[in-house]
């Protein structure tokens, strides 16, 4: 039976501000603790989206690829869900809207849980971190400028997670929430979406996995401060 209690993430949000992007992962390895999830590829390259045990990439090209399991990841959240979760249907709503009803209505504030909102969309926004090269900037500089991108009358699923302010650093506190298209041609890192009609979910994970990278020398090595902290959320999120 799977264990539906635990959120596994591999790194954290700090060693990203630095820009320590190399992956330390492999997406083969990251499935092992769950099939659902989001996180990044190696140099940052683009958004993933772990959607019922398969990994995808929305690339800075706009294009959806599937990630080979060789990939590797500097960060990334996976957990198993839970099939006997029951499911709210919502309509109506745009993100931030979305984002209050999970706080207010699922009382989500010390608590880390998986978010999943499945339907139909008149309009999703989504952005893409696009790929460094070494020597890699800071998270700040690499997320400066990010490719944007619309798509009107799409199906398809929210995946993220909300975690509590106390755990900011070591994740993204509150809600951070990834989006990919029924056919698996659309994905990225959600703006704003403005829903028609679908269901909502939200899995309360008590227990949280944090799995660093002590085998690399670089992250071992490296001089990691929150310093800058809400100005690289805030420029990563926008």
């Amino acid at each position: 039976m799977k264990e539906t209690t635990t959120l596994f993430q591999h790194g954290t949000l700090a060693l990203l501000i630095p820009g320590l992007f190399a992956g330390t992962l492999s997406a083969g390895d990251l499935v092992k603790h769950g099939d659902t999830g989001i996180g990044t590829l190696d140099a940052l390259n683009g958004e993933v989206i772990v959607i019922d045990g398969q990994v995808y990439q929305a690339a800075e090209d706009g294009h959806v690829y599937s990630v080979p399991d060789t990939a590797m990841m500097p960060f990334a959240s996976v957990h198993f869900s839970d099939i006997n979760q029951p499911k709210i249907s919502l309509e109506g709503l745009n993100q931030d809207q979305f984002s209050n009803w999970l706080i207010e209505d699922r009382h989500l504030k010390n608590a880390f849980a998986a978010i999943t909102l499945h339907g139909q969309f008149s309009m999703v926004h989504v952005r893409v971190a696009p790929k460094q090269t070494v020597p890699f900037p800071p998270l700040t500089a690499a997320t400066a400028h990010q490719p944007e991108f619309t798509r009107e009358q799409v199906s398809g699923t929210v995946v993220g997670y909300f975690a509590p302010d106390l755990y900011a650093g070591a994740t993204v506190a509150g809600c951070h929430l990834h989006f990919i298209s029924d056919d698996r041609q659309f994905a990225g890192h959600l703006l704003d979406f403005q829903l028609i009609g679908g269901e909502g979910g939200v899995q309360l994970l008590p227990n949280l996995l944090l799995h660093l990278p002590t085998d690399n020398a670089t992250f071992m090595n490296a001089d990691i401060e929150l310093n800058g902290l809400n100005d690289a959320i805030n420029q990563a999120e926008h």
